[in-house]
């Protein structure tokens, strides 16, 4: 039964990411673009400068750089370690070369989405909440249209995407230490639920250390397996390039095989377009949606172009990737092994746990203010708590490539609800930058209102009488 439930999905997900997803991402991020007039280079100047400007959020509220931490928490996790290992198992080392295609094309899909999330927030006793399922339902005028996404995006993150990151950790510490699944399982699971029964500002805390911490360590540990293989580094990303158009066979790594894994895996990891990062976006208090905005695209960029290539240039530099039946996380500890010991399983085991829990914490929000936007009962949400616990366990000790395909499957169908919803309400993301533009321009600190764009007047957050 198990196998038949395998291929059916297979032969779905094929369609979804062998041609459907493939165009619209890549269509949509190119018009976004566009439109935007390149603005992933244009405006990295004022990513930064934003990024670095955030300030504290009201007493009810989160900070920008909370809330990118949320969403950084969300993104940094497995998919950069597993993810990338996968990606490179399958698709070759040409897979690598189409994520960073795709994180750029969708760095600017990610402004979009964040930057409507933000107009469109509503708020509420902690402060902000929105997100796709609200800009669906006050944008476009469609409930319907919100609660098919909030139920895929609950069903996605909330648990498959859960049990994803369990079943990553398991794998790692039954490699490194021949731990029992179950047992590591039970321990995550148990201090997991002490987090998300605080509440989001507690979230919000945990992402902020986490993040930060992992990725200056896990980029600092690739810096330094680059410097003490920089002789071998023109070589690896002359490889990238040529596996990426087929030109060199290896591992399996085709044009097609490249391109589907690469836009897959990278989709997994940095996540733009997908409709999930827009939720940790709306939380933030901030003078402007672009704000928060260009701060998503930034993260995308730095997901993907830093984080993701680390991985890819740890496991690149040793070989290791020629060897057959390396897949996965056992890719990537075999490939540190190869760079500073045999010690390096057991140490990555520890930091894929670390980057796993950060995953599951902002994963777990994401189905949190979805399950709100469906049912205001508090009970809804307890119910969610207790089966998510039930995934992180369930994920444990469960079936490697069932586990990865239903989260293809879910992410599939929730990037198409929201690549439709963006693609209708773009214009609004569009005007907001022209607004924010002018008021820089004029050497102003940019600050929205609903009446900065005509036809906002179903928008909650932005009344003038608010901010005076």
């Amino acid at each position: 039964m198990q196998q038949v439930l395998q291929d059916v999905i297979g032969v779905i997900n094929d369609f979804f990411w062998s041609k459907l997803l493939i165009v619209m991402l890549i269509a949509l991020g190119l018009f976004f673009t566009f439109r935007t007039k390149g603005l992933q280079v244009r405006m990295i100047g004022d990513m930064f400068r934003v990024l670095k400007e955030s300030k504290r959020g009201s007493r009810d509220s989160i900070s920008p750089f909370q809330a990118f931490c949320i969403s950084m928490a969300a993104r940094v996790g497995t998919g950069n370690i597993t993810g990338i290992a996968l990606a490179i198992a399958l698709g070759g080392p040409g897979a690598v070369f189409w994520m960073w295609i795709i994180a750029i094309i969708g760095s600017a899909s990610s402004f979009v989405e964040s930057t409507l999330a933000q107009v469109y927030k509503v708020k509420d006793k902690d402060g902000f909440r929105g997100g796709p399922a609200y800009y669906m339902e006050i944008g476009l005028r469609k409930r319907w249209m919100g609660i098919v996404f909030a139920i895929l995006i609950t069903l996605s993150f909330g648990l498959v995407f859960n049990a994803v990151q369990s079943n990553t950790i398991t794998l790692a510490f039954e490699n490194a230490f021949g731990t029992s699944r179950l047992v590591v399982g039970l321990l995550m699971a148990a201090v997991f639920a002490v987090i998300i029964f605080g509440g989001i500002k507690r979230i919000a805390k945990m992402s902020e250390y986490i993040v930060i911490v992992l990725a200056v360590l896990y980029i600092g540990i690739a810096l330094f397996i680059v410097i003490i293989n920089i002789q071998q580094l023109p070589q690896v990303l002359s490889l990238i390039v040529r596996s990426a158009f087929g030109f060199e066979q290896v591992a399996g790594g085709s044009l097609g095989a490249a391109l589907m894994h690469g836009i897959k895996r990278g989709l997994f990891s940095n996540e733009a377009g997908m409709g999930s990062a827009p939720n940790a976006a709306a939380t933030a208090d901030t003078s402007h949606p672009v704000k928060q905005g260009l701060i998503q695209a930034f993260g995308v960029l730095t997901d993907t172009l830093i984080i993701c290539t680390s991985t890819a240039m740890i496991i690149l530099l040793s070989g290791a990737y020629t060897k057959p039946g390396l897949s996965g996380i056992e890719l990537t500890q075999a490939a540190l092994s190869v760079h500073i010991g045999p010690w390096a399983s057991g140490f990555l085991a520890i930091m894929v746990f670390l980057f796993a829990f950060s995953t599951l914490i902002g994963n777990y929000y994401y189905g949190e203010t979805n399950i709100e936007f469906m049912k205001s009962k508090k009970i809804w949400v307890w119910l969610y708590r207790a089966a998510v616990i039930g995934m992180v366990i369930f994920g444990a000790v469960a079936k490697v490539q069932l586990v990865w395909d239903l989260a293809d499957l879910f992410m599939g169908m929730m990037v198409v609800v929201n690549l439709i919803a963006i693609a209708l309400l773009s214009r609004v993301a569009f005007a907001a930058l022209k607004d924010y533009s002018r008021q820089k321009k004029a050497g102003h600190d940019p600050v929205f209102y609903k009446d900065s764009i005509p036809g906002l007047e179903q928008v909650e957050c932005w009344e003038r009488e608010a901010k005076l």
